[in-house]
């Protein structure tokens, strides 16, 4: 009988040890929202840097990692079930997915991962086009992640927009977007410059090209302007890509990123539009296509529209040494 009385008191503390570990397990399981608030930051920085929709960004995250609760994503960091592949020289982690026992990329960190899967969309030749949309077109981006052959699912993308579309993460693909989804929660987001900005900072379509300079407000001395939805100034006299980097709280790799600037020792000359923002994909006025100017460049062109040069080389079949000649039209969207 003592034996008996022993073994229930053993079975009662086991029971009250499992349930107890089941509502930790509850209690520190992390929610969509949190998991969104945690890393909606990068998310945006990398649309800004190379143009992939931060909604994207962030249901893919969402959805490949469980809200960052699934055990691939605990064990390795990897929020976007990124494969090893055959040039990975990084850490590696083995999990059954498709096959059994498959090699996935491991990372010290979530922002690691973030940021290696931003590199390989824009590494990869396969996703190329997927640059040439907006980058606030999340649903032709979800179908085209399908169709370059990200993920297996047959409802890969349906599954994306779902994500998008419940948690309103479209706002962060616009201007200001940290803001305009933080105000869906009642809860202030203050990320960047931009803190200081008024409404009528919004994303602007159809702009005449010829007069494009449109004042949206000024800041620390500069006039910041818009066009194509990105924000701009005009470099002054004695201006460098580091000085406007800490007024606008911005890395001078950043900005030169931003303008396409590949030297790291170019400088900006007086009066020249530096764009404090990533330029968008295709212009979201009205004209389709631009006319070419005596001695223009691509570079030019994407300065004037807001658009990056190679989106404009990929819409147009250009190589970088291709010259422009005049009276040439040059696809802009």
């Amino acid at each position: 009988m003592k034996l008996f009385k022993t073994a229930i008191v053993l079975l009662l503390i086991l029971t009250l040890s499992g349930l107890s570990s089941t509502a930790q397990t509850r209690k520190t399981r992390q929610t969509r929202e949190e998991y969104i608030d945690r890393y909606k930051a990068i998310a945006i920085d990398h649309m800004e840097r190379y143009g992939i929709p931060a909604s994207i960004t962030m249901a893919q995250g969402i959805l490949e990692s469980d809200c960052g609760n699934s055990w691939l994503s605990t064990q390795s960091n990897n929020h976007f079930g990124i494969k090893c592949k055959r040039n990975w020289t990084g850490g590696r982690i083995f999990y059954d997915d498709d096959e059994k026992g498959e090699c996935f990329r491991s990372y010290p960190s979530v922002e690691d991962s973030y940021r290696d899967h931003a590199e390989f969309l824009d590494r990869q030749p396969r996703y190329d086009r997927l640059f040439t949309l907006p980058s606030d077109d999340y649903k032709g981006w979800a179908f085209g992640l399908k169709q370059c052959g990200y993920a297996t699912a047959p409802d890969y993308a349906q599954r994306l927009i779902k994500i998008i579309e419940e948690s309103h993460l479209y706002l962060l693909d616009r201007p200001d977007g940290g803001r305009l989804y933080a105000s869906t929660l009642t809860k202030p987001d203050i990320n960047s410059w931009t803190e200081d900005q008024t409404a009528a900072a919004t994303e602007s379509t159809g702009i005449d090209p010829q007069n494009y300079r449109v004042t949206i407000n000024a800041h620390k001395g500069y006039n910041v302007y818009q066009t194509n939805g990105v924000h701009y100034i005009l470099a002054k006299e004695g201006d460098t890509f580091e000085k406007i980097g800490r007024t606008f709280r911005l890395s001078p790799k950043n900005l030169r990123k931003f303008n396409d600037i590949t030297d790291r020792r170019a400088q900006p000359a007086t009066g020249e539009v530096i764009y404090i923002a990533r330029k968008k994909n295709r212009w979201t006025g009205s004209s389709e296509y631009h006319t070419c100017r005596p001695g223009e460049t691509v570079y030019a062109v994407s300065q004037l529209y807001g658009i990056r040069s190679r989106a404009i080389r990929k819409m147009n079949h250009l190589k970088r040494e291709f010259t422009l000649s005049e009276g040439e039209q040059l696809r802009i969207k």
